[in-house]
């Protein structure tokens, strides 16, 4: 996932979106009309298709969104909820569904508790941003942009459901299609983070641009926007290359220098010069002011070499060596040496054994006669030894409160040494206790007034806890080292609570 995560010197936070998907799925539907009669902003849960859609929409796209919609929910962590960002979102979408002559059309919006920096639109009238996205822009035309740009694919009906990219790394990749018999479509929890939009093509995301932009004058923002929006996140996908290589819309949306020129002059020959339209950069400051920044602590976080759940109360360590990080369906760590280590959760009847579980073919290559059980911090568990062409695994399952989740080892051959950090992250997995939830704190935007004689660099020493805050600072706020700034104006910092 996009690295918003993982800024906390000492303190990484890595999102499970995998593994409440049951629960998150479970939950009663509850969508309220908020800043505009055909805009529905979901709260929480899954909720069914628009009632009126999106005009053109074939019975098929309704179809497709109603089945999708859950999946995603699901796959980004679950619904985000802010009413002052849900408001702001509603009214926005609102004025552009009215701009792109959709007045009767009714759109569901959903904020994703994601920090990918992520936008997209499902057929039937779902549209979908992340809260990485909000924490991006920098005033209401920014967002309004990306909005419009996803109205635009809807209008335009190049919305088609597709498979996700796995946001994982190669070696992880690899782990994962081994253990899965060559098919990581066998595994529910992974193929269900795979569920997002269709990947368009060059020509459609240059009409979605231009049809967006439009939207968006239409309805009175500043139609330079995308233009800077784009901008700005061409710098934070370089910012972020090191931790994931810029997933999300950064790699669906591509900020090219000649597509940020196009939108560029597609704005003037649309609307004129620059600095005609609504920018309200400080509404828009105060609606995501206190917004989560990074993966969300009730998500799992990892510090150092543990995760910790706050949700679901537990922890493991994993062993020196490995480095954790996010995907969309696991946590994963990956050893220098070419091991890696996978943990996520799945779907298993409460009467079903868990060494008759590790027995029931989910797993490439699996040894039955391995399978052994124990129980190790009163907890349940089955573990057993696969084998393919390429990799050896070490695979446990556990269930912890009704829940059942997995460590899946692997290596290119066994040994003592893999064997002994495969058992002590197991003797590790334990109830976490509140010395270990007190060490989990929240990244999260706060908005600050600049004084007179600050500067973007006196202003970005407050981010310089960070691991390279003072270089985030500048993104998030579309400066540059040296700029001057506005006494009185309003610029975003990200704090530890």
């Amino acid at each position: 996932m996009i690295g918003l995560g993982h800024i906390a010197k000492g303190l990484q936070t890595g999102t499970r979106n995998g593994l409440l998907a049951v629960s998150l799925l479970a939950l009663s539907a509850c969508t309220t009309l908020t800043g505009a009669n055909n805009v529905a902003v979901t709260q929480t849960g899954d909720n069914p298709a628009p009632t009126v859609v999106p005009e053109g929409t074939e019975p098929d796209d309704v179809v497709i969104g109603r089945r999708e919609h859950p999946r995603i929910i699901a796959a980004y962590g679950g619904v985000y909820s802010d009413r002052p960002a849900e408001i702001m979102v509603a009214r926005i979408v609102g004025r552009l569904l009215a701009a792109a002559n959709q007045p009767n059309a009714q759109f569901q919006v959903t904020i994703l508790d994601s920090s990918e920096v992520n936008a997209f639109a499902l057929p039937g009238g779902y549209i979908y941003v992340t809260r990485g996205i909000l924490a991006l822009a920098s005033d209401t035309s920014e967002l309004a942009a990306v909005l419009a740009h996803e109205i635009a694919h809807v209008t335009l009906r190049h919305a088609r459901a597709r498979t996700d990219r796995t946001r994982t790394t190669e070696i992880v990749d690899r782990v994962i299609t081994g253990v899965f018999g060559g098919d990581t479509s066998t595994d529910a929890t992974a193929n269900r983070t795979r569920q997002s939009m269709a990947a368009f093509g060059q020509n459609q995301e240059l009409e979605a641009d231009r049809e967006g932009i439009k939207f968006a004058g239409k309805a009175g923002y500043d139609p330079q926007a995308a233009a800077r929006f784009l901008g700005v996140m061409s710098r934070f996908a370089s910012f972020s290359a090191g931790e994931d290589g810029g997933a999300g819309f950064l790699s669906s949306h591509p900020s090219t220098p000649a597509r940020i020129e196009k939108a560029m002059e597609t704005a003037r020959t649309m609307f004129g010069q620059s600095g005609m339209g609504e920018v309200d950069r400080d509404g828009y400051l105060a609606s995501i002011t206190g917004l989560t920044f990074g993966d969300s602590p009730a998500q799992g976080s990892i510090v150092g070499r543990r995760f910790i759940h706050t949700a679901s109360k537990f922890t493991f360590t994993v062993p020196e060596g490995y480095t954790l990080q996010n995907s969309q369906s696991a946590v994963v760590g990956v050893a220098g040496d070419g091991e890696a280590v996978r943990f996520d959760s799945a779907d298993v009847q409460a009467n079903v054994p868990l060494a008759d579980y590790l027995r029931s073919g989910w797993i490439a290559g699996l040894k039955a006669d391995s399978v052994t059980t124990q129980t190790l911090n009163g907890i349940e568990m089955a573990s057993g030894l696969a084998q393919t062409d390429q990799w050896f695994f070490r695979v446990s399952v556990m269930r912890l409160d009704g829940q059942v989740y997995r460590f899946i080892f692997a290596a290119k051959a066994d040994s003592a040494r893999f064997a002994q950090g495969a058992e002590a992250t197991l003797k590790s997995f334990r109830r976490a206790e509140s010395s270990d939830l007190n060490q989990v704190r929240k990244v999260a935007v706060r908005i600050v007034t600049a004084k007179a004689g600050d500067s973007a660099d006196s202003l970005a020493r407050q981010m310089a806890g960070l691991s390279r805050g003072t270089e985030l600072f500048y993104i998030i706020n579309d400066l540059y080292p040296g700029d001057p700034v506005v006494p009185g104006e309003k610029y975003k910092v990200v704090v530890l609570q």
